[in-house]
C-alpha cells in the first residue's frame, strides 16, 4: 500500500506562488489526486492525474492557476499554485489510487498523505 507524504506547504502573499510535492516509495501505476480543506468546510477536489498523463482534471477554483505534474523516477507528484488567493487557504492532501475512473472523488483513494497547511495572506 503506497503511502504520499507531503513536505512543504507554508504561507505566502497573495498572488504568489506555491509548489507543493507528495512522495512514496513509488507511484507508478497510480493515479494521483489533490485535495484540500478549509476550516469548517468539505473537503474540495483541486485535482488529478493519471498513471500515464493522458488526462487530467482540475477543479473549476483553481483551473488556470494550478498545475499537476508527476515524476515516476522520482516517485514524486505536483502541484504548481500560482496567482494565489486568499481562499486558497486550507490544508491541502495528496492522495493515491489504483483506480483512474474516478478521479475527482475523494472515495475512488485509499491512500492519504497527512496534509499540509497553505496560508495565502491578503
Amino acid at each position: 500500500q503506497v503511502q504520499p507524504v507531503e513536505p512543504g506547504g507554508g504561507l505566502v502573499q497573495a498572488g504568489g506562488s506555491l509548489r507543493l510535492s507528495c512522495a512514496a516509495d513509488t507511484f507508478s501505476g497510480y493515479a494521483m489526486g489533490w485535495f484540500r480543506q478549509a476550516p469548517g468546510k468539505e473537503r474540495e477536489f483541486v485535482a488529478a492525474i493519471n498513471w500515464d498523463r493522458s488526462r487530467i482534471y482540475y477543479g473549476d477554483s483553481v483551473k488556470a492557476r494550478f498545475s499537476i505534474s508527476r515524476d515516476d523516477t522520482m516517485n514524486t507528484v505536483y502541484l504548481q499554485m500560482n496567482s494565489l488567493k486568499p481562499e486558497d487557504t486550507a490544508v491541502y492532501y495528496c492522495a493515491a489510487s489504483t483506480n483512474d475512473k474516478y478521479m475527482v472523488w475523494s472515495w475512488n483513494y485509499a491512500a492519504w498523505g497527512q496534509g499540509t497547511q497553505v496560508t495565502v495572506s491578503s
